[in-house]
């Protein structure tokens, strides 16, 4: 049984997991993260911590792609020891911790409520079979509409489906959320980070998009259910509410960017404080939250 020095050490180390190195991998999306109501926040951070590290392994290239594949379809199953090997291997400091202590981040996991264990495994699971997807693919011929709706499902649309089970495992007068408008909302951030990225990845041999006005149309469609889904939180979950307006309005904002500039076009920091002080004013208020939407939605 631990004593209660033992317990004193366990909270600092979650605190350091969840705070200080939370905030320096997960960068923008961070914000997003504070701001979730408190029984949701652990359990949906780990979720990402894991997730991260996995994309981490999936990304680094000076390892054959063999290798990668291979220490993926072992943490998919559960087997995470082999993965200390790629830290020295990573440029970015943060990346190098997330995956030294990534033993950490799962046995955080193991002490949350077994429902919420069940729900994270299934994520990852579900994640690091897209990122396989991703290095058996390419580089190659480009998606077929139908391999991008498969690939976009299993890195960020099962993302929404994870987290509308969570919230509404925790939280009061969530029923009228839709998963598969989560799923949407997910799919929509994904095609986003797609075209912004577009350049970058054909220099990699990856094509995820070949019409890139058809791509824009379908992340405005997804983006469209994803604002369904935050308008059917109710007005007294502030904190979830937020937590769903900011990446919507950030996306909105970079699809315009992308209409007028092409792939790259990026949001700025100042932008998004405004983004986060204009959705604080108004998340109670519906009228006014659509008004904000439909200028956003329509690039003015």
């Amino acid at each position: 049984m631990p004593n209660a020095g033992d317990s004193l050490t366990l909270a600092a180390v979650s605190q350091d997991l969840l705070s200080a190195l939370l905030r320096e991998v997960s960068r923008s999306f961070y914000l997003t993260l504070r701001i979730l109501p408190p029984a949701i926040r652990p359990p949906i951070s780990l979720a990402y911590l894991l997730a991260r590290a996995s994309d981490t392994i999936a990304d680094t290239a000076v390892v054959p792609a063999a290798r990668r594949l291979e220490l993926l379809r072992e943490m998919r199953a559960g087997r995470i020891q082999s993965v200390r090997e790629l830290a020295g291997q990573q440029a970015l400091p943060a990346e190098r911790v997330l995956l030294e202590r990534l033993d950490e981040c799962d046995r955080r996991v193991t002490e949350l409520a077994a429902a919420d264990q069940a729900l994270i495994r299934e994520l990852l699971t579900t994640i690091i079979t897209g990122q396989i997807f991703d290095l058996e693919r390419f580089p190659g011929a480009p998606l077929t509409a139908e391999e991008l709706d498969r690939y976009t499902y299993l890195v960020a649309g099962c993302v929404g489906e994870f987290w509308t089970k969570m919230c509404q495992a925790h939280l009061p007068g969530l029923e009228r959320l839709s998963v598969a408008d989560g799923i949407r909302f997910g799919k929509g951030l994904q095609l986003v980070n797609i075209l912004r990225d577009r350049e970058k990845d054909l220099a990699l041999g990856r094509q995820y998009v070949v019409d890139e006005a058809g791509g824009l149309a379908a992340a405005a469609e997804h983006l469209e259910a994803g604002w369904r889904y935050t308008l059917a939180i109710p007005a007294t979950q502030k904190r979830l509410r937020l937590a769903c307006i900011w990446p919507i309005w950030i996306g909105l904002k970079t699809l315009a960017r992308l209409r007028l500039s092409g792939p790259g076009a990026k949001v700025s920091r100042a932008e998004v404080y405004w983004i986060m002080l204009e959705s604080a004013l108004v998340v109670g208020n519906d009228a006014a939250l659509d008004e904000v939407y439909e200028r956003l939605r329509s690039g003015t």
